[in-house]
Parts: structure tokens; C-alpha cells; sequence
């Protein structure tokens, strides 16, 4: 794919973003599209939000749980970037008609205390380098008609980054087991999701680790202050306006967000 296509299709997805609208697959329009490719147009769509004045928070890692892979039918994970124009604190109302096919996913999120880059970046270098941990959500949103996506459609689509919202406290490591921490995920005072910490490639540190080391590749580094996303712990949940969520992490705390 030639670099005027990718600016084009990178043009075209922030261009749907700030409408509010969808567009049809690129994976159709453009069948011999590759990953780089898709990742070309993913800097290309961060570059304009970035020169609409939104700047670099943090990193996320998508499609981690076997449940995540089954409903999208993508079996791979990807790497989006988290921009301050996507962050919302506990408690905060979102508007849903500012998002297009909003889903919540339950997820552990790391405040990084120094950088992490790839290669060699292991689970214990990433424990090191947290300052902390909190419970968070992720509300995954698709610029891709229908959530009908391929590999490619999502990474180019900054791996479906719709907005993400913090919890209510930050926890030392330490304090916590990972892997076997429990999520429950509710929605309207109803349970609707349940995972552990393992359901993320294994262990959330496994999983930054592959983005730190997936990301060295590329140049970049994970840095001292970012937020890390860690990857959905259970399937993602359909949420719109009037909708009311809280997830709760053994050991770590909890994270509500209402939409408006």
C-alpha cells in the first residue's frame, strides 16, 4: 500500500471519529491491505488527533481474552495509542452520542514510574517498573461499519480506541496477585461479566511486557507517567445512554462510569 493511501484511509478514519459516523471495512475496499500497512494508518489517524491539540497518555493493548477474540473473531493482539482526549475519571458521565458502537471492557490499568522499551522487556521488568495498579474501563468504540473487522481493520482504527476511565485508587503491585485477582463487571446493578487477571495473555504483566517488546520494534517506549492498558478481562459489554457500570478487581478496587 502506497504512502498517499495510507494518509488517505488515516484521513478518512478521523475524519469518521469526529463525525460520529462509520465507514465500511478497509479489509474490503482494500484486500491486500498488511498490518504495517494498518499501523501506517493508525499514526496517520493519531498524528491529526494530535494536531488538533490532544497529546500522548498512554498505550493500550487490545484483543488479550480468548472471550474478546471469539466475539470479534480476531485471534491476534494489537497495540493503540491512549490520547488525553480519551480519558475520563471515576465516576464521570460520558455522553454516548459521542461515541458510535461503544462496548465497556473491564481491565486492569498500570501508572508506570519509568520507561519500559523493547526488546527483552519481561513480566518481573514490568512489575518493577509500575508505580501501581487500578481498576479501570475501557470503552472500546469502532469506526468500522457493524464491528465487522479483520486484524487490520482494528489496528488501523488505533485498536478500536473509544475513551477509558480510571478508578478510584492505585495499588502497589505488590500488594495484589495479578493473576488470580477477581473482575466482576456490572451493569445496571446486574452482573454481566466475570474474569481474573490470567484472562490477559496470561498475566496483565505478560501482556505489557508483548506491548513493550511489540512496540521496541517500532522505536517506541512505554513511559514514566503513562497509563497502560492491560487488556479486557471478561467479553465486552453493548452500553448506551441511561446505561450505569461498575467493575470491582479483588484487591485493587473498583471504577464506575454512567453515560448520559
Amino acid at each position: 500500500m502506497n504512502t498517499d493511501t495510507i494518509t488517505t484511509l488515516g484521513d478518512e478514519l478521523f475524519d469518521a471519529l469526529k463525525a460520529c459516523r462509520m465507514v465500511e471495512p478497509l479489509t474490503t475496499r482494500h484486500p491486500d491491505i498488511t498490518i504495517d500497512d494498518a499501523y501506517g494508518i493508525q499514526q496517520r489517524l493519531n498524528a491529526r488527533r494530535m494536531q488538533a491539540g490532544e497529546s500522548v497518555v498512554g498505550k493500550k493493548i487490545g484483543v488479550t481474552s480468548k472471550a474478546v477474540m471469539n466475539m470479534l473473531g480476531v485471534y491476534q493482539p494489537d497495540f493503540g495509542i491512549l490520547l488525553d482526549g480519551m480519558l475520563y475519571n471515576e465516576g464521570e458521565a460520558i455522553e454516548a452520542a459521542s461515541l458510535i458502537q461503544p462496548k465497556a471492557e473491564g481491565e486492569i490499568a498500570f501508572i508506570l514510574k519509568r520507561d519500559l522499551q523493547g526488546p527483552g522487556v519481561s513480566a518481573a521488568d514490568v512489575l518493577a517498573a509500575a508505580e501501581g495498579v487500578m481498576a479501570c474501563f475501557e470503552i472500546v468504540d469502532s469506526r468500522i461499519r457493524d464491528w465487522k473487522i479483520k486484524i487490520q481493520d482494528t489496528v488501523a482504527d488505533n485498536a478500536s480506541c473509544g475513551v477509558f476511565v480510571l478508578g478510584d485508587r492505585v495499588v502497589d503491585v505488590r500488594d495484589v496477585d495479578l493473576n488470580t485477582c477477581g473482575m466482576v463487571l456490572e451493569k445496571n446493578g446486574e452482573i454481566v461479566g466475570t474474569g481474573a487477571g490470567a484472562a490477559a495473555l496470561g498475566s496483565p504483566a505478560s501482556a505489557v511486557a508483548w506491548l513493550a517488546n511489540t512496540l521496541g520494534s517500532r522505536g517506541i517506549a512505554l513511559k514514566a507517567g503513562e497509563v497502560i492498558l492491560s487488556g479486557s478481562l471478561a467479553a465486552m459489554v453493548p452500553v448506551k445512554a441511561g446505561d450505569n457500570l461498575r467493575v470491582t478487581i479483588g484487591g485493587i478496587g473498583g471504577c464506575s462510569v454512567r453515560f448520559v
